[in-house]
């Protein structure tokens, strides 16, 4: 949609937003707003985020939950009885570090206490336990009470009821899963046939294999059921020319053909410039940014900063129909000044007034929704856009 014509975005179409994505992933990164904050921004622009997070945390409003679909992420409720497969075989199939840690005689008494301690006195963070052992040595070394919620959590004893400051806050399932949600177990075919469906609804068209890594399975595991999509009618092949010049089998949902019609008919015309997490769920389908949009989404968040081409939090620049850019914002929360560290067009893109209008605005709702006072451009490639953005803002 056009920016401007989105409306105020209500807390159903934040929702609906969810449930055609899936999910969306959260993470801790933090330049600007967290990356699931940004995700819904991109498609319905400027909104509360307090909206968002009612909607996860309010008990009186709750829709969406915490759980691990990509990643850890934020799903909504009535997709909660296809994660109770994957808990299952986490309690009952424990590997690695959690298996080791599981054979510890000392860890079973901690879970019961663990529980205990939350039935009784109601819910806690990891931080409430006192812990008087040595010092760990990264980040994943957690402390022992961590390690049981976490696995109880894991298990779906546990749910995030809400958070303070990021850090969560577990409590027991039933005081927060609604009565409403379907808690009937699927069988693990049933579960991965969901999911494969979903990431078709969500990506629009793709490779058939593309399926798989949205859905987060491994490629053999995903290709039975894609085929049986296709073969029920779910799933319709079509043939399109990518940017390699070659014609590829690809798929959409059988939902979606009318919106491939009116795109293919010129009555959909893409007319929303706005920016991505590098998070985004449109990046979730391996290669399909460059087979799509010859444009490679890169993170360098984890880079040491001498290895870093972009930036640290580079976010994709979608103009209209294209990916043209990306820039790398943080947000001063002490100055309330949006830093932009680094701004980077795409070869052959056209620096027209028209052009600078449309990031311009994207820009200002942005700028808006994290409450900045001011904005400054540190580098722009090329030095022309820099200049022509500061200008009109």
């Amino acid at each position: 949609m056009p920016n401007g014509l989105e409306g105020a975005p209500t807390q159903e179409a934040i929702s609906a937003t969810v449930k055609q994505l899936g999910c969306v992933q959260l993470d801790t990164l933090q330049m600007v707003r967290r990356s699931h904050y940004l995700v819904l921004w991109s498609r319905l622009g400027r909104y509360d985020p307090a909206d968002f997070d009612r909607l996860i945390y309010d008990p009186n409003e709750r829709r969406l939950f915490e759980g691990w679909q990509h990643a850890a992420s934020i799903i909504p409720l009535e997709d909660y009885r296809y994660q109770i497969p994957h808990m299952r075989r986490l309690r009952e199939n424990p590997a690695g570090m959690s298996l080791k840690w599981l054979q510890d005689p000392e860890s079973s008494e901690l879970l019961n206490k663990v529980m205990e301690r939350i039935r009784q006195n109601g819910p806690v963070r990891a931080a409430d336990f006192e812990y008087k052992g040595p010092k760990r040595s990264s980040w994943w070394d957690w402390k022992p009470a961590k390690n049981a919620l976490e696995h109880l959590y894991a298990w779906g004893d546990l749910m995030i009821a809400d958070r303070n400051n990021f850090q969560r806050i577990y409590d027991l399932r039933e005081r927060v899963l609604p009565n409403w949600v379907d808690t009937s177990e699927p069988t693990w075919e049933e579960r991965h046939h969901y999911w494969v469906e979903q990431a078709a609804r969500a990506l629009g068209i793709c490779k058939p294999i593309q399926l798989a890594e949205y859905a987060y399975m491994k490629r053999g595991k995903a290709r039975s059921y894609v085929e049986n999509l296709l073969k029920d009618g779910v799933l319709i092949e079509v043939r399109a020319s990518l940017n390699d010049g070659k014609v590829h089998s690809m798929v959409i949902h059988r939902e979606s053909l009318p919106l491939l019609h009116q795109a293919a008919d010129g009555v959909i015309n893409p007319g929303r410039t706005t920016f991505l997490s590098p998070f985004d769920n449109l990046f979730w389908a391996r290669g399909r940014d460059v087979q799509i949009w010859n444009f490679r989404n890169v993170l360098e968040a984890y880079k040491p900063e001498a290895q870093r081409i972009w930036g640290y939090f580079c976010m994709p620049i979608v103009h209209r129909d294209r990916l043209i850019g990306r820039f790398d914002p943080k947000m001063n929360r002490k100055t309330g000044i949006m830093q932009i560290k680094a701004i980077f067009l795409e070869a052959g893109i056209e620096i027209s007034d028209e052009f600078i209008a449309d990031i311009a605005t994207a820009l200002r709702d942005f700028l808006t929704f994290h409450a900045a006072k001011d904005m400054v451009i540190e580098r722009s490639e090329p030095a022309e856009l820099g200049l022509k953005l500061m200008a009109v803002l």
